[in-house]
């Protein structure tokens, strides 16, 4: 497995249907018990990415074998494309359609308005209400630990940040990590850059590199497959950096330190238990250190002074506990 995240803007088209069950039309009526929840995700990167796009695909894989909810699914359905996609899935009768990503939010708002017996559903959606959900996590919370700690560890006071494009995941992990890295040693330098690509490899290296030469020991790179590339420039300069979306450290043992698991299954199922229950509707959901199922770090690497570790574990456990907010 390697790392990539959110795989989010490959551009392939297409559509592949799994499953049966019976019918359902979703939100804002509530369904029979006797009625097989059916829901559709448009993906915009492949459902291989081992990241973004493939946790989605495992929640609803996991869905359907646990609740035997009826799913289908596109992959790699680039922008221009996506509005269309949501829309045939919305006029098949999927009672909730996710859209699985920022991006998605103009198309969401523009056909909940068309087809207002079906619930429209935004990975990272910025704005929820009517027959339109987000599912969030707390970006800031979460970039606020590896902000705090990537400060504990440099060396040279310098760390660096990198992602695709200014959506909300991507500001709101940025101003987390920004703040934490204020707390955790003042007068740290955060360097921040936007690629403008989610997966391009030789960017993401690219990107990396300047900010290494710029100073920058730790990086926490926050692209799709462009992140392979910031993580090999940090492990050829001899660099610390932070993994994203599951334990990084297994695959980049010499040069990841810690990682941020924000696990869009976990998060999706639950979403879904509440949706096959009739609790779901027009709302923001948000995961955090509170439900660590979906929302949590991986491995501390040995290189990380105890001290720093202790002072990392405690960090979460008060966000975790409501004892701190950011």
């Amino acid at each position: 497995m390697s790392l990539s995240r959110f795989a989010r803007r490959l551009g392939i088209a297409g559509f592949a249907a799994l499953i049966a069950a019976t019918s359902l039309t979703m939100a804002p009526r509530a369904h029979a018990a006797d009625e097989a929840l059916r829901v559709a995700a448009v993906l915009p990167g492949s459902i291989r990415d081992q990241a973004w796009n493939q946790s989605a695909y495992d929640g609803l894989m996991k869905a359907k074998e646990t609740m035997g909810i009826d799913v289908a699914y596109a992959e790699g359905v680039a922008e221009p494309d996506q509005m269309s996609a949501m829309r045939d899935f919305a006029r098949r009768g999927y009672g909730i359609v996710i859209g699985h990503g920022g991006e998605f939010q103009d198309p969401a708002d523009r056909l909940a308005k068309q087809f207002k017996d079906t619930l429209f559903v935004v990975s990272s959606g910025a704005t929820a209400g009517g027959n339109v959900a987000t599912i969030n996590f707390d970006y800031r919370q979460l970039g606020y630990v590896l902000g705090y700690m990537a400060a504990k560890v440099s060396k040279t006071g310098t760390i660096g940040w990198l992602g695709a494009t200014e959506i909300k995941f991507s500001t709101e992990l940025v101003e987390g990590y920004t703040k934490g890295a204020e707390a955790g040693k003042p007068g740290t330098k955060v360097l921040v850059t936007y690629m403008g690509d989610w997966n391009d490899v030789a960017k993401g290296k690219e990107a990396a590199s300047a900010q290494i030469s710029q100073g920058a020991d730790v990086l926490f790179p926050t692209m799709d497959l462009a992140s392979n590339g910031a993580l090999t420039a940090a492990k050829e300069a001899g660099v610390k950096a932070f993994g994203i979306y599951y334990d990084a450290i297994v695959d980049w043992p010499d040069t990841v330190i810690q990682s941020v698991i924000m696990d869009v299954n976990a998060a999706l199922v639950h979403f879904l238990e509440d949706a096959r229950a009739g609790k779901a509707g027009g709302k923001e959901y948000v995961y955090g250190l509170a439900t660590s199922d979906a929302a949590r770090f991986g491995s501390f690497h040995e290189a990380v002074p105890a001290e720093v570790k202790a002072e990392v574990e405690a960090l979460i456990a008060d966000l975790a506990a409501g004892r701190k907010q950011i």
